[in-house]
């Protein structure tokens, strides 16, 4: 009872809003364009793009953030005066450089090339620069060699640091450097060809970052045309008084100028641009499109002989139920993507940018669309061409002209037979459903097919899902022709063999001098290379055969002659002392460790920052650990995957909690499988497909939840209310009612994705493939699995055939009733 009075109550609203549509058709079409102008324009001229990538794409509360600070504050790098290690609290300002020799041939061999680029640089202006060491790739040992000489070497790495110690001038100043580091390296390229330079600096992961934008920019136009077209095409019919190609048409620019406007809303509220944004005009045309097409539908349901403003207000009670409880998960899903327990700022953004889209998506296509199917309804009421807006001539005038002329000014009238009262049953998608699909679906011989079909679609999807992988690599949201992913590979393939350099920082009192803690740095460090000044001072007092067993006596040494030799003098940034009178005190220290990995270098360095943590809580040692890179890699798995958790469960707990108040609790117990089914076939074949899980592809996993329900919900709550006498009659009355508008949008949907493949960018890889997938699972559901699984598991349809056999019986009743009584008047009838 509660749920017909709430679906009737709904019902009456919609066809009132329609109502209101028709009958102020030119304020609805005027306030959309008003707004669209109005934050169009705003949009413009406060165009920014967002600058720092690490508040994007690092998770936003890590405790390596909190580590970083205390580093800092315990050696800030404006006293660190070493050329060592000298940024590794913050990526800071650099350029980097690869030299990588030809296949066979040895880097060692070729120190001219070597130190000329390393003087080029040294000799650039602007900037303090501080040359830090290098590295070697791809070493050959000696051998039988026990101190491991080094035959021969592939690759060599240089790194050079500019200290800027935060002044906004020097900061400046060194993007300058920057910029004409990259230009040397290029020049530098062409003057030795028999050495292959891959360049980087810490401004080129943003500019690269930012170039997926650039880059698809031409990209997004083109799909937006063939998203056109095919809306257009789709909407057309032989019949030029009831195809509609403009309303098409105008429907795919109704949710264009939507998402102008909240663009233009996000930027006046002081947004900045970033790449990740690029998904959201195919998020809102997925969705707007469907409401789309569905109103379309919706007005081919109706009474062809009503007035055209009651057929737009029964249009609105038929669809726009369905489309408000669909945009109202859109709105939940993505809004919980922008609560605070989303911890990557980039998630967070799109979100909010989402649910403007969204909420201003349903209000265009309620007013502008609405308008524009309100003057459709008229030209068609006054029998105007569809096309060429002209009067459609009489049958008789058809009849003298040639078939050209009659093909394109038919109304339809040649094609619809004397027992077919619906002439929109021509529509080609409409027939294709209801002559052929419909019928080779439901065959009994075509159902064993489809049951070994959903076997392996679910037992790929499983697989998948027992593979999944965090996508930390940085490298996934850039440009993939860019020169930072030329750098990252290379460095991949030749300095795989070694962590970055960490920092291991004992930040309280320790007796160093104590056996003891001497072997619980041991410990700690075992395992690792260590670059440490506890090791060397040990070393230091064995060799001078000095004994330094006390505190007074550590102390002492270790200041008055350990520091003070020329080739120990760089460890004394990495000792913090303190006078307490008379009396000296070591307060904190640090040390560097470097771990030996194998070609998963990420993977092994979180397995070690996770090993290593617990222990500083274990031990009497207290110490932190910190590498700048260990803020993007911090627990990123649990922050890409914590939105894409809520989201689905925030889906589940509204289709659960309005299980006895919507239309059906048997259409909400078939959505939430239905749904589930889709997105873990998405989750599983993207991971199949190479998709890691960055904070893209979760983006794309949250609108899988959405972009199913929206279109599986109209087609299962149709079948669970469907009051035919099987449920193979049901599930055909639903594909008919609307299979044509779930085809028309995931069609148009996908065709519009397909420029997406020639964006030079991985980001745009990944949003294809995440996007592909969401699409073709739900096509393949909607299609196949539900139209067959549906006709063997309940809703029963049984009490619909005992209610129309009960209300037969009574007819015949009273039929027999008339005939007794008045007899004379049943035989003239």
């Amino acid at each position: 009872m509660l749920r017909q009075v709430l679906r009737r109550g709904l019902q009456s609203f919609c066809h009132r809003l329609g109502l209101c549509v028709s009958r102020h058709p030119v304020f609805f079409l005027t306030v959309p364009a008003v707004l669209t102008i109005t934050f169009g324009l705003s949009a413009l001229n406060r165009f920014q793009p967002e600058g720092d990538l690490e508040r994007l794409v690092a998770p936003s509360h890590s405790l390596a953030k909190i580590e970083r600070s205390l580093a800092s504050s315990l050696f800030p790098l404006d006293q660190s005066k070493s050329q060592l290690y000298s940024d590794l609290h913050t990526p800071g300002r650099y350029g980097r450089v690869i030299l990588l020799s030809p296949p066979g041939d040895n880097i060692l061999l070729q120190a001219e090339g070597i130190l000329q680029t390393h003087r080029a640089v040294l000799e650039m202006k602007d900037g303090r620069n501080s040359f830090i060491g290098h590295q070697l790739g791809g070493v050959v040992e000696v051998p039988n060699s026990k101190d491991q000489r080094v035959k021969s070497a592939r690759a060599i790495q240089i790194t050079y640091y500019l200290q800027t110690y935060g002044s906004a001038t020097q900061d400046l100043i060194g993007e300058k450097w920057e910029n004409e580091f990259c230009k040397l390296m290029q020049k530098l390229q062409e003057e030795h060809q028999d050495l292959q330079l891959y360049s980087l600096a810490s401004f080129s992961l943003w500019r690269d970052f930012h170039k997926t934008s650039i880059l698809a920019r031409s990209k997004v136009l083109v799909s937006l045309m063939l998203i056109l077209t095919t809306a257009t095409l789709s909407s057309s019919m032989k019949d030029c008084l009831r195809g509609k190609p403009f309303l098409g048409l105008l429907g795919v620019l109704t949710v264009c100028i939507s998402v102008i406007t909240a663009a233009g809303i996000f930027f006046i509220t002081d947004g900045k641009y970033n790449s990740t944004l690029l998904g959201i005009p195919f998020f809102a045309m997925g969705h707007g499109t469907k409401g789309v097409f569905e109103l379309l539908s919706g007005w081919r349901r109706t009474k062809e002989n009503l007035p055209f403003k009651d057929r737009v207000a029964d249009a609105y009670s038929d669809v726009m139920v369905t489309y408000t409880m669909t945009s109202s998960l859109y709105f939940i899903t993505f809004g919980m993507g922008a609560s605070p327990f989303t911890n990557i700022e980039a998630v967070k953004v799109f979100c909010q940018n989402m649910c403007v889209s969204i909420l201003l998506n349903y209000f265009y296509i309620f007013s502008f669309f609405g308008s524009c199917l309100v003057f459709a309804g008229q030209l068609e009421q006054n029998r105007y061409h569809s096309i060429f807006c002209c009067k459609i001539p009489s049958a008789e005038y058809l009849g003298r002209k040639p078939v050209w002329f009659q093909t394109v000014m038919s109304d339809g009238h040649q094609q619809t037979s004397h027992h077919e009262t619906n002439p929109y049953q021509h529509h080609f998608i409409q027939h294709f459903l209801r002559e052929h699909y419909n019928e080779w679906i439901t065959n009994i011989y075509v159902k064993p097919f489809v049951v070994i079909l959903y076997l392996i679609y679910a037992s790929f999807s499983f697989m998948g899902c027992l593979q999944i992988s965090d996508g930390a690599n940085i490298i996934n949201l850039l440009a993939s022709d860019s020169p930072s992913v030329s750098y990252a590979m290379v460095q991949q393939k030749y300095f795989s063999n070694y962590s970055p350099v960490i920092g291991f920082y004992v930040y309280e009192p320790l007796e160093y001098w104590n056996n003891s803690v001497q072997e619980d740095l041991r410990r700690l460090c075992s395992g690792f290379t260590a670059v440490s000044w506890v090791e060397q001072y040990y070393q230091f007092l064995k060799v001078s055969n000095i004994s330094a067993n006390n505190k007074s006596d550590f102390i002492s040494v270790l200041q008055s002659s350990f520091l003070k030799k020329p080739e120990f003098q760089h460890f004394r940034n990495d000792i913090i002392f303190s006078k307490a009178g008379d009396e000296n005190n070591i307060i904190a220290s640090r040390l560097y460790l470097v771990a030996r990995t194998s070609r998963d270098k990420q993977k092994e360095v979180i397995e070690v920052l996770e090993k290593l943590r617990p222990l500083s809580l274990s031990k009497s040692i207290r110490f932190i650990v910190f590498n700048p890179s260990f803020v993007f890699m911090d627990h990123y798995s649990l922050s890409v995957t914590v939105p894409v958790l809520i989201a689905g469960f925030g889906v589940l707990l509204v289709l659960i909690l309005t299980f006895f108040l919507v239309i059906h609790p048997l259409g909400n117990f078939w959505l939430i499988l239905s749904v589930t089914s889709i997105e873990l076939g998405v989750l599983g074949l993207m991971t199949l497909w190479n998709v890691d899980m960055d904070c893209i592809s979760i983006l794309c996993l949250i609108y899988t939840f959405n972009f199913a329900i929206d279109h599986c919900a109209p087609l299962l709550y149709t079948f669970v209310l469907a009051t035919e006498h099987t449920r193979t009659q049901c599930i055909k009355s639903s594909l008919q009612e609307h299979g044509t508008a779930i085809l028309q949008n995931v069609t148009s949907f996908l065709i519009g994705l397909v420029p997406l493949l020639f964006v030079p960018s991985n980001l745009t890889f990944t949003l294809f493939k995440c996007l592909l997938l969401t699409g073709s699972c739900t096509l393949l559901h909607c299609f196949v699995i539900l139209p067959v699984f549906l006709t063997f598991f309940p809703p029963s349809k049984k009490h619909h055939k005992k209610k129309k056999r009960a209300k037969r019986k009574e007819r015949e009743e009273i039929e027999c009733i008339e005939i007794q009584e008045n007899p004379d008047h049943v035989t003239t009838v």
